[in-house]
């Protein structure tokens, strides 16, 4: 699933790749799929974004929103989108593929859950995206340490530190998977309860945030998703399906994972004590 990371580098090669680019046929919702979700009648879409031209990309978050002339392309956390420089390569199966002046192709398909919103500005009201473009972004200087304090102040005393990263869009784009190589860069465990932090753990963990997510934005994502063009992104995960059953890169010790808040997490017992 996209994430904050992966977003972003999507967004910066779509620039390169398609900015410029005029649109010339659309197919939307040709493959149904229960949980591929668009913005009104997917069989408007051509008409809505046929002869426009891509101007830019931009992230927000974990979505990713296409530029167009006078119209925005959106796309969610569970959509897969690639280029293609011809016909040859498109599969027969997507929920949506745009056409583009050169020949090439812009193909996005879901397998769990996906959306994919074409609008026009001032007539989408979606808070998830919303929040995204609202709130400060761990990868500017505007997700200030105020800032994060004033999170974890808000805290309910019951909650995680996974709950505090990854629900609740606190904090958009940083989900399940970003947040496991955070944890363990700041030695703290996901069910440790953020009551119990010392202002020493809180300051950790803004600096951890701030750097692991620069660390995996700068090299192109994480290498258990993929970009643009269907390669794995470049930054190695620690903590991940990808590693388990390596030893601890701390202490050489097991590893663990368990299912924990609608989704695994992995740690070290003994490098994030509880």
């Amino acid at each position: 699933m996209l994430e904050l990371p992966e977003a972003a580098a999507m967004a910066k090669q779509l620039g390169k790749a398609v900015g410029g680019r005029t649109i010339a046929a659309v197919t939307a919702g040709k493959t149904p799929h229960k949980f591929a979700f668009f913005n009104g009648d997917p069989e408007g879409y051509p008409d809505l974004l046929s002869g426009r031209t891509i101007r830019s990309a931009e992230s927000h978050g974990g979505f990713v929103e296409v530029i167009l002339d006078d119209v925005r392309l959106l796309m969610g956390d569970g959509v897969n989108l690639r280029y293609h420089p011809d016909a040859s390569t498109v599969p027969a199966k997507h929920q949506l593929a745009l056409r583009l002046d050169d020949g090439a192709f812009l193909v996005g398909t879901v397998q769990m859950y996906g959306a994919m919103m074409a609008f026009r500005p001032g007539e989408f009201d979606n808070p998830y995206y919303a929040g995204a473009v609202a709130k400060p972004s761990p990868l500017t200087g505007a997700f200030s340490k105020k800032h994060f304090r004033s999170l974890v102040d808000a805290a309910p005393a019951k909650l995680t530190t996974k709950g505090l990263l990854a629900t609740e869009q606190r904090i958009p784009g940083l989900g399940n998977g970003c947040l496991q190589d955070i944890l363990f860069t700041a030695r703290l465990h996901p069910k440790a309860k953020v009551s119990s932090l010392t202002d020493t753990d809180v300051d950790r963990l803004y600096k951890t945030v701030t750097s692991v997510l620069k660390d995996m934005t700068a090299k192109g994502g994480r290498d258990t998703e993929k970009d643009l063009y269907g390669q794995p992104g470049g930054y190695r995960t620690i903590l991940s399906a990808k590693t388990l059953g390596n030893p601890c890169p701390g202490c050489g010790g097991v590893v663990e994972r368990q299912a924990y808040l609608g989704g695994n997490v992995y740690f070290c017992p003994t490098c994030q004590p509880m």
